[in-house]
């Protein structure tokens, strides 16, 4: 298997990597929702990302990658009890795939056989402690997305059916990506993603050759390659795991709580899930860049991903939610 192509090595997408460096410092902001042009590096990033991040330490047997034999489920019949270090997982979801397979179901062919009613694991024990990523998740089966929306904000994955009641661990960060032009997601399904950026091919002639550059070198020899990225790629995780260990200390003073809601009133989003984004990636990004507390430069930073994708459709006002963000965040703060 290929290592991934390097995070630090793609060119341009900031918002896109920016949103998910924080999902990696604190995945709790929620999933991340990537629209926009094919090919622009979306499914690379994931994979980048995740390669970057340091090894997570799990029992070698278990099938939702416990970190020790107290956390096995119930229901896991573990032979390897090994601790090992593996690669964060990335899971694919695929559109055809169906609830069986996303979250667990019978094992048809032990019951059979043996006469035993034992339990499948499905993609959502795979990607426990890791991503789980959905290509074109604007065409998946509403209910698919739902049920994947609901087990992302609980962390637990439950399963009852056929006589089974199991349940186990399921915490990963959601990333979904597709194009507008094909269908877009219900506003209750939207808001249930923590963060949302757009990505687009690039415009000048100089950053498409660094793109074509950095792609061909790559792929002639990735060896090479790699090796000329691992500086870059070890000072990013260096930073992101200095980040995970500064977040609780992170401050958020009245005020700041005082310009959240003040943001989120102005925009007309509905529910608090808004502010409460917006705080948590704020706080993120205040400790990626070793700040003690948050300002409203952090908020200005991630108003955009954490709020655009929540707005009303105002038919009155032809201005793409971005700038209605911006807009708000000039009045708000001058």
């Amino acid at each position: 298997m290929s290592t991934p192509y390097p995070f630090t090595a793609i060119v341009g997408q900031e918002a896109m990597k920016r949103a998910m460096v924080l999902t990696a410092i604190d995945p709790g902001i929620g999933g991340v929702l990537v629209f926009g042009d094919r090919g622009t590096g979306k499914s690379t990033a994931v994979r980048g990302l995740a390669n970057l991040l340091p090894p997570i330490r799990a029992i070698a047997g278990c099938p939702v990658h416990s970190p020790d034999e107290a956390e096995i489920p119930a229901w896991a019949e573990v032979k390897d009890r090994r601790l090992i270090d593996m690669p964060t997982p990335v899971v694919d979801l695929p559109l055809g795939a169906t609830e069986d397979r996303v979250v667990g179901a019978l094992d048809i062919e032990r019951a059979l056989t043996r006469g035993e009613k034992a339990f499948e694991p499905g993609l959502l024990a795979r990607a426990n402690r890791g991503y789980l990523y959905i290509d074109e998740v604007n065409l998946l089966e509403d209910h698919i997305v739902d049920l994947l929306l609901d087990v992302a904000q609980s962390g637990i994955n439950v399963i009852e059916r056929e006589g089974l009641s199991i349940s186990h661990p399921a915490r990963f960060v959601l990333v979904g990506s597709g194009n507008p032009e094909e269908g877009e997601l219900r506003p209750q399904l939207l808001d249930r993603f923590g963060l949302s950026v757009e990505v687009r091919s690039p415009a000048d002639i100089e950053t498409r050759i660094e793109v074509i550059r950095r792609r061909d070198g790559y792929e002639r020899d990735p060896v090479a390659f790699l090796k000329t990225w691992r500086r870059k790629e070890l000072a990013l995780r260096r930073k992101i795991l200095a980040a995970r260990d500064l977040l609780p200390e992170v401050v958020a003073n009245d005020t700041i709580l005082r310009d959240c809601a003040e943001i989120c009133i102005a925009l007309g989003s509905d529910g608090l899930r808004g502010e409460l984004t917006l705080l948590r990636a704020a706080r993120a990004l205040a400790a990626f860049e070793s700040k003690p507390g948050v300002t409203r430069a952090e908020l200005r930073a991630v108003a955009p991903m954490a709020l655009s994708h929540r707005l009303r459709r105002d038919p009155l006002d032809e201005a793409g939610s971005g700038i209605r963000v911006e807009r708000s965040l000039e009045e708000t703060f001058g």
